[in-house]
């Protein structure tokens, strides 16, 4: 027996988003009407980063692919779950705990549990999440990983946003060496296995940088 479980955020007015000018607040202004013009339309406003979604590597490599680039079969297929929802708040994840919880599972495609999204709509969701150490992003990539996923909004270190000569240095190892990330995931507290079927289908925007996406898993049920 399979289970689907939706990884996704609604998008909707007044969600959450970072604070910096370029990620815009999510407008929804109806425009068609039952009963007006007989249809109901809605004209959305939203960034390429908008609740869960992907980040290409364009999003900090001046010439890395876009998210039409990506071919499919990077974003979808069987994924290690790795649960670190028992880590305080803002802590590092080192090479060796990260070797650890991977324990000789698949590493091409990853997801981070941390149950963050329960920490959704305070200032904490965005300042004190658990981040990955530069070392362990290195050994993703010398280790051939493709994706990971997470339900934090990133996975580098939230204090050195945007200071120079630490500027997202996490993503700029992994969207360097062509690893997919996916942030914002919702609900991975509801996964039971330790290994899942990962989909992963973004809006498929022409030079896209990042792209809203819609995420799901399958994981198989013992029912035995």
């Amino acid at each position: 027996m399979s289970k689907i479980i939706d990884l996704t955020m609604t998008i909707k007015e007044g969600m959450q988003t970072f604070a910096a000018h370029w990620h815009p607040f999510v407008e929804i202004t109806q425009l068609g009407r039952h009963g007006i013009e007989n249809r109901e339309t809605r004209k959305l406003t939203l960034g390429t980063h908008t609740g869960t979604h992907i980040d290409a590597p364009r999003h900090f490599i001046p010439e890395g692919e876009t998210v039409e680039q990506i071919d499919m079969d990077r974003l979808i297929g069987k994924a290690a779950v790795l649960d670190f929802s028992e880590l305080d708040d803002f802590v590092e994840i080192s090479k060796e705990m990260l070797k650890e919880k991977v324990n000789n599972r698949t590493i091409e495609k990853l997801i981070f549990r941390f149950d963050w999204h329960k920490r959704l709509g305070t200032n904490a969701y965005y300042s004190d999440h658990p981040y990955l150490s530069e070392d362990a992003c290195q050994w993703l990539v010398m280790q051939g990983c493709k994706l990971i996923a997470l339900d934090t909004p990133q996975p580098d270190n939230p204090k050195n946003h945007r200071m120079a000569p630490k500027d997202a240095p996490n993503h700029k190892i992994l969207l360097g060496a062509g690893v997919i990330i996916v942030e914002y995931l919702i609900d991975l507290d509801k996964i039971v296995q330790p290994e899942v079927s990962l989909y992963v289908a973004p809006l498929k925007i022409e030079n896209g940088d990042g792209a809203p996406a819609r995420c799901f898993v399958i994981e198989d049920i013992d029912c035995g």
